[in-house]
């Protein structure tokens, strides 16, 4: 019985990662003026056919396009916006790393008048 614990606690374990996101443009609780894309930052790449961004406005309709945005980095995603007027806009994400493993999280930001 000891012989099995040794055994488990000296083998080797897998590192299991997700993609995390790190940055957004425009960021989490930003006041900006009205953008024309939303871009995220993960901490790893993605499987971005299996990834999405929706963007919502303050009535929780969605205004983005519908489209990701593919980016020559593959740790990033992008969705191009409407002209947007003021208000609250959330944005909600889903994310598939490149290990399969699936994050997902959404903030809001402010667009000014």
């Amino acid at each position: 019985m000891v012989l099995v614990a040794a055994m488990l606690a000296t083998a080797p374990t897998m590192a299991f990662a997700h993609a995390h996101l790190n940055s957004a443009s425009p960021g989490e609780n930003a006041t900006v003026a009205a953008p024309e894309q939303v871009s995220l930052g993960f901490t790893q790449g993605l499987e971005k056919s299996f990834s999405s961004i929706e963007v919502r406005d303050p009535s929780g309709k969605r205004v983005d396009n519908g489209t990701v945005r593919p980016e020559t980095d593959p740790a990033r995603l992008a969705i191009d916006l409407p002209k947007l007027a003021a208000g609250i806009y959330t944005v909600i994400w889903h994310a598939t790393s490149v290990d399969t493993h699936r994050t997902e999280g959404s903030f809001t930001f402010t667009v000014t008048p």
